[in-house]
């Protein structure tokens, strides 16, 4: 029967557990740098998604208003196409009379 040293024993026990605590923070280190990439991707696809609510948003904003504005618009066409001959009327007659001085 062989018998291990006292010394190697303590030796190979050391580096048993230095071993295990090399392993054991590289194993933290990992799983930290894992959470921090997930909380960074986290946070870039926040912002992507906030910026795509922002622009939907503006869409149906500006839909809505269009739609208010064309019921506007249809009240409002006879009265300004009213005004606009009015308007055309009065640009066709000349401003000074035929015989004035100017004109003459």
């Amino acid at each position: 029967m062989s018998t291990i040293d006292p010394e190697k024993k303590k030796r190979l026990k050391r580096a048993i557990w230095w071993t295990i605590g090399v392993l054991l923070v590289l194993q933290l280190y990992f799983v930290r740098e894992l959470i921090a990439a997930e909380l960074i991707f986290g946070i870039g696809f926040a912002i992507l998604f906030s910026i795509v609510v922002m622009v939907y948003a503006v869409g149906r904003i500006g839909e809505r208003g269009l739609s208010w504005a064309e019921s506007r618009a249809r009240v409002l066409a006879p009265p300004a196409r009213r005004w606009m001959s009015v308007i055309e009327e009065i640009s066709r007659k000349p401003f000074r009379h035929p015989r004035s001085e100017s004109a003459q």
